[in-house]
């Protein structure tokens, strides 16, 4: 049987490796979208981007409570999101 700080910290290691995951899933999405159907400019793009982006900060705020990630872990996931997002925006505004 394992200990409850072992438990807590295999809960939290999970929390963020899902919480990463997901943040990928939203890079890649937003990759494939300006790659092959949309561009930056598209009002579909950016409804995209601000839903799943809203998700994630949701999903990051209630594992914030649950005290499975911190505040700063969580800022730490969205504001890379945030960058890569940033510069496929500028590649894809540099091929037009």
């Amino acid at each position: 049987m394992m200990p409850e700080t072992e438990k807590m910290i295999t809960h939290r290691e999970r929390a963020y490796a899902l919480l990463k995951a997901d943040a990928d899933k939203i890079l890649r999405l937003i990759e494939v979208q300006i790659k092959n159907l949309t561009m930056p400019q598209c009002p579909l793009y950016e409804e995209v981007l601000d839903t799943q982006m809203f998700g994630l900060s949701r999903e990051i705020d209630f594992a914030v409570r649950l005290q499975l990630i911190t505040e700063h872990e969580g800022k730490e996931i969205l504001g890379n999101l945030e960058r890569q997002l940033n510069i496929l925006h500028e590649a894809a505004q540099n091929t037009i």
